[in-house]
Order: structure tokens, then sequence, then C-alpha cells
């Protein structure tokens, strides 16, 4: 697994991202925590760790992923939670397939998945943001918000994504299905939280993220109407 690295997001994780690290020590991969230089205490709790700390330029969810990709040099990335809920032994077989496709996407609603983490509201926000991702763009996604995802680094670079918050999580596969790159949903589980509260504010980031997908549709369907102009 040396041709992969995970992309940590961490904000305010100093109590549980030192223990996911030292479950994650088994795998043979390079690791990036992407963070907020002003978050000290996160830093400090894994400065003995062989990680790359990377501090990002902008602040924001989104900038701290887009950032930390655009400067990964391995063949593959997965984004992984620095809250320990992602399933650290699905790593294999993620990035076996990802050998046939662009990208890997994970879903706690598929046949064999689940999840210990999910509340009524990421429920219906997951079940809401698929649904519109399905009718508007075809995706073949059913758990849209759910960022348990591996890729090609090459493919994401051509994607060009520039959401600076939780946006990222409906701009990702969107553009990676609009753009034509081959992309593949599996079953994951996914655990509870070791520590620290969800990131996500349901009603202003609800609001975000539908309003991105509304722009995102409209964009697309101008491009549609000006190529069918020009041929």
């Amino acid at each position: 697994m040396k041709n992969l690295t995970l992309i940590i997001p961490a904000k305010n994780e100093s109590e549980s991202l030192p223990l996911v690290l030292n479950y994650l020590s088994k795998f043979n991969c390079k690791i990036t925590v992407s963070l907020d230089k002003n978050d000290k205490s996160t830093i400090n709790a894994i400065k003995d760790y062989d990680v790359n700390i990377y501090k990002q330029k902008k602040l924001g969810y989104g900038n701290s992923l887009i950032e930390a990709i655009n400067n990964c040099s391995t063949k593959y990335f997965c984004i992984f939670n620095a809250d320990g809920s992602f399933e650290q032994n699905d790593l294999p077989k993620m990035l076996k397939l990802n050998q046939k496709y662009d990208f890997i996407f994970t879903s706690r609603y598929l046949k064999n998945a689940g999840s210990d983490d999910d509340t009524m509201i990421t429920l219906f926000g997951n079940k809401f943001f698929s649904y519109l991702g399905k009718k508007l763009f075809c995706l073949k996604i059913n758990d849209i918000l759910y960022t348990y995802i591996m890729g090609k680094t090459k493919s994401f670079k051509t994607l060009k994504l520039n959401s600076k918050d939780f946006r990222f999580c409906v701009e990702l596969p969107i553009k990676i299905h609009l753009k034509g790159l081959k992309y593949k949903c599996i079953p994951a589980f996914e655990k509870k939280r070791i520590k620290g509260l969800k990131k996500v504010n349901a009603i202003k980031d609800g609001l975000l993220i539908l309003f991105e997908m509304i722009k995102l549709f409209f964009n697309y369907k101008i491009l549609k109407k000006n190529i069918k102009i020009f041929d």
C-alpha cells in the first residue's frame, strides 16, 4: 500500500486522532493530516507520529481536503476521518477495486452495510441529497455525504474543485460523474466516533449543499445547451 496516502482532515481531534493513527499503523501507507495551523492541541497530540502534517492555507473542510490531495504524490489517496468512525479494514479492498476505477465511494445504506453513528438528521440529509443526486445528475450513489472515498490522485486533480466547506461532499461526486470518470459504490460500516461532535451544522450546511447542487445542475444544463448550439 505504499502507493496510497490517507488524507485525514482534522479539527480539534486531539483525543481521537492518536488512537486512529495507532490502528492505522499496521498499514504500509503514507498519512497526511490536514488542519489549521492554529489547532495546536491536535498538532501536539500527533507530533511523535510518522505522519505528514499539512497546515492548510485557507480555512474550511473543503479547502483542507482539496489542498492536501492536490499536494499528494502517491498514485492513490483516501479520505479518512479523524474521529475513528471509518472502518480501516476496508482499505485493502478499496485499493484493489481502485485499480479498475477512478474513484471508490462507500455507502452505509447498501446491503451488508450500516452505521453506529448515524442520526435521524444525518440519515434524512443523506437520503434527501442522494435522491437529488440521482434525479438531477443520475448519480449511482446512495450515500452522497459520506466521505469515505478513495481515488486516483491524477483523476482528482483534473476536477479542479473549489468548495471551501462541506459543499465539497457533493461537488466531488457530481463533477466525477459529469466528467465521465469511472466510479463504484460499495457497502461500508460506520463505527461510533471515538470522541468529539459532528462538525456539520444541519441547517446551515444543508442549505449550502442544496444551493451547490442547484448551481451545478444549472451550470450543467447551460453547458449542454451551448454544446448543442455549437454542434
